[in-house]
């Protein structure tokens, strides 16, 4: 088992599951990165907004998948979802989830 795997889990399952629900991704990195490249069809919010953009998300009806740079920022915007009752997963780094789509 790789450090990775160890830290954020072996998500892969959880994740078909709720692409399988038409879960929306949210990347939670800044414009700059977001700029630079994203997973097509994302949805882009900074960390620091999610906490602000509650009622938005919940409108959405859609689990959500959080994805950052390494998994860190992601599973920070997870936990605040989840605080909030939003059934929501952290996908970790966006390259990576990109590959698990």
């Amino acid at each position: 088992m790789g450090l990775l795997n160890f830290l954020f889990g072996n998500n892969t399952k959880a994740i078909q599951d709720f692409k399988n629900r038409d879960a929306v991704i949210l990347d939670v990195r800044t414009q700059k990165e977001w700029d630079a490249d994203h997973i097509d069809g994302a949805k882009h919010m900074p960390l620091q907004e999610v906490s602000a953009k509650i009622a938005t998300i919940k409108n959405w009806g859609k689990p959500i998948i959080t994805c950052c740079a390494s998994g860190v920022r992601s599973g920070n915007a997870a936990s605040v979802l989840k605080n909030n009752g939003i059934e929501a997963l952290n996908g970790g780094g966006w390259k990576a989830l990109q590959k698990k789509l």
